[in-house]
């Protein structure tokens, strides 16, 4: 059983959809780089189909019906989405969910330094990541302060052409010697990926500068400032600047922070920075039929499951898509899919629905629904065949891929689906005309992966894997192919529209 290219089945109408399709994905990738970037577009994108916010909706004590569609933020950086269907929601619900957080560096705490005359960001990597790929490459600074009295200050610093960009340095060949000889996860260490901010130093006139700082603290504190007062505030300034001047270039970076955004060394303790490539996402090719990308896992599944759930409506059973954080690091912590957000929001939802609020009615929600966990695929590289069986690989341009189970070895750490599911899906598919491709990832003993599946299939509901393969997965630059990411929004919105309950 082979499947072929499917380039060649389109209609040129079907053509001028792909292209559609992935010029607004394109668009996605470029201008959502983070988790809180990815929830704001889709609050955005949902707001302007007519989604309410069920938070609103909740302490107003709205009821919802039939047609109604809201959305539900988890501190920014988790969102999921309902259209209420004609049946009971205790029959249950047809459910998209992926993530949108990527493989980065992250900004530590306390980051900052300098080092002979260059300014530093300290990192900590986030994920699976080759560690030596992130050296000498275009590096954009992306997120947010959140100083002591609340207020947010966005940062975004890379993107635009006029921006600066950042790098992380490394050795030239010349030198590289011990090195070259490193196994591979030992050639760039994780401390080593310090980011590159600055060179330049500030001038330092100390007297004047002593003079300067203790004005602007003054005018800072608003007391009345007697003789004492006045001595101290003095002298804090001219320990400033006697730091200012062991750091200068250090220094430097700060003033510009200070200048642009309001920000100082200490706000970095409640900051969220991400460091990821800089640049819009691609066409790739001669032929223009890939995107190149960073960030497409999962943000390819992402972007196509909210579009699917904009793109339907008179809805039998409740469409659902849950966009999480978190999933890269093992779907932890309050905005990671083994949260309780998604149930409890569940249970907010049939409150609101003047539906009976025994907790049987919500267990039996989550029981008869069907969910599509949609996560990518390793994409086969003949490069690279030696990894891969290549009867259960997922190939660019052959559909969407259904994986029946992922974790790794044997099947650890998996969710493992049904055959009658899994019919009940290839129905679906081919009803539609959706082109799909089953697959696992790589060779059974060579590594694995996991996906959030396993942690809905704990309600007991019917889950199964199913995404957009990858080239490249995991590192900076990600491909995919534009008819496979078309095949997914057809996908989805198929299994939104017909899935019911087995």
């Amino acid at each position: 059983m082979e499947n072929k290219s499917i380039w060649t089945k389109y209609t040129e109408q079907q053509l001028d959809e792909l292209e559609k399709v992935n010029s607004g994905y394109i668009d996605f990738l470029s201008e959502c780089k983070t988790e809180r970037e990815c929830v704001e577009k889709v609050v955005s994108d949902a707001e302007a189909a007519g989604y309410r916010d069920l938070d609103e909706l909740i302490r107003k004590r709205v009821p919802l019906k039939t047609g109604d569609k809201v959305y539900r933020v988890n501190m920014g950086k988790s969102i999921i989405m309902f259209n209420i269907g004609e049946t009971p929601i205790q029959n249950g619900m047809n459910i998209l969910g992926a993530h949108i957080d990527s493989p980065r560096m992250d900004v530590k705490q306390n980051p900052l330094y300098e080092d002979s005359d260059i300014a530093y960001l300290d990192t900590h990597y986030y994920g699976g990541i080759k560690k030596y790929q992130y050296v000498t490459i275009p590096l954009a600074l992306h997120g947010i302060f959140v100083k002591k009295d609340g207020t947010k200050v966005k940062v975004s610093v890379g993107e635009d052409p006029s921006d600066p960009v950042f790098f992380v340095s490394d050795i030239l060949i010349h030198l590289a010697q011990e090195q070259m000889v490193k196994a591979a996860n030992k050639v760039v260490e994780g401390e080593a990926l310090d980011l590159v901010i600055g060179n330049r130093p500030i001038k330092i006139d100390k007297e004047k500068d002593a003079a300067e700082k203790a004005a602007e603290k003054a005018v800072e504190s608003m007391d009345e400032i007697d003789g004492a007062k006045v001595e101290k505030v003095a002298e804090e300034a001219e320990e400033d600047v006697k730091e200012a001047a062991k750091n200068p270039v250090k220094q430097f970076a700060l003033n510009i922070l200070k200048e642009k955004y309001g920000v100082d060394e200490e706000d970095f303790i409640s900051a969220e920075l991400e460091i990821v490539p800089a640049g819009r996402a691609r066409e790739a090719g001669f032929d223009r039929s890939m995107i190149l990308s960073y960030g497409q896992d999962d943000r390819v599944c992402a972007y196509t499951s909210y579009q699917a759930m904009l793109g339907v409506s008179g809805m039998k059973r409740t469409a659902c898509c849950i966009l999480v954080d978190k999933e890269e690091i093992g779907s932890v912590g309050a905005t990671g899919m083994e949260s309780k957000f998604f149930e409890n929001t569940v249970a907010e939802l049939i409150a609101l629905m003047g539906q009976d609020k025994s907790p049987l009615v919500l267990r039996r929600a989550l029981a008869n629904s069907m969910m599509l966990s949609s996560d990518v695929s390793s994409g086969f590289d003949p490069l690279y065949a030696q990894c891969f069986e290549k009867k259960n690989a997922s190939y660019l341009s052959r559909g969407l891929v259904i994986c029946k189970f992922t974790g790794s070895g044997g099947k650890y750490e998996s969710n493992d689906a049904n055959a009658e599911y899994i019919a009940q899906i290839r129905n679906i598919f081919d009803k539609e005309n959706v082109s799909f491709q089953t697959a696992e990832l790589g060779k059974v003993d060579l590594g694995g992966g996991g996906t959030i599946a396993y942690i809905l299939a704990l309600y007991g509901m019917n889950v199964i894997d199913s995404g957009v393969p990858v080239l490249s997965m995991h590192s900076p630059w990600e491909a995919t192919s534009k008819a496979d990411v078309y095949e997914a929004c057809r996908g989805y919105i198929a299994f939104l529209k017909n899935a019911d309950k087995l």
